[in-house]
């Protein structure tokens, strides 16, 4: 094992576990969901129409999710990304911290690599901090997350945390089938309009 795994792997969630743990009786969250990974895996824990499946679009998964914690604050909005995504969007989270959604919470899927274009080694794998990062946005709430005896915390936060918050979950870079989820942009944005209006 090389020194550049072991510095990116301080702590072993196993993703797609996490994110259905996360999603469990969702009751009406709104989940955007970053490219690649983080979209099977919220797929893979159910598919839903208040879930926003990006197929495209990386760095803009936190940026959809603060236009719909603006246009609905009766609702919770949660996205999911991966940290390639998040890296790539950081001025995003500075816009966030600006805003300060009460109902928007981030949930940041890191393991250290762009695992969508090659498993190159990511910034948080030399020391990039995404929760502090985020924290010097003006987020008031930012965590690391890299045991699961913390998932129920989050969940939580998910629910009725006041936002804006980003956990940052520690998880394995181990191959996890890919399962997909339709992929047709223009029907997955009108189910979700019309879950989210009705």
């Amino acid at each position: 094992m090389s020194a550049e795994r072991t510095k990116a792997e301080p702590a072993m969630l196993e993703r797609r576990k996490l994110v259905r743990d996360l999603l469990v009786d969702r009751r009406d969250l709104m989940v955007v969901c970053g490219l690649g990974s983080a979209t099977y895996d919220v797929a893979a824990a159910g598919d839903h129409p208040l879930n926003l499946y990006l197929w495209g679009a990386m760095g803009g998964a936190a940026m959809i999710g603060l236009g719909l914690a603006l246009a609905r604050p009766d609702r919770r909005v949660a996205v999911l990304t991966g940290d390639g995504e998040a890296l790539m969007g950081l001025g995003a989270l500075a816009t966030i911290g600006v805003k300060q959604p009460k109902n928007l919470v981030i949930v940041v899927l890191d393991n250290g690599h762009y695992g969508e274009t090659g498993m190159q080694a990511s910034h948080t794998q030399g020391g990039a901090n995404l929760v502090a990062i985020a924290k010097g946005c003006g987020f008031p709430d930012a965590l690391a997350l890299t045991d699961q005896a913390g998932v129920a915390r989050v969940r939580e936060l998910l629910h009725a945390g006041q936002g804006p918050i980003l956990v940052n979950a520690r998880i394995s870079n181990e191959e996890t089938p890919r399962f997909l989820p339709v992929r047709d942009g223009h029907a997955i944005k009108l189910r979700f309009m019309q879950a989210v209006n009705s």
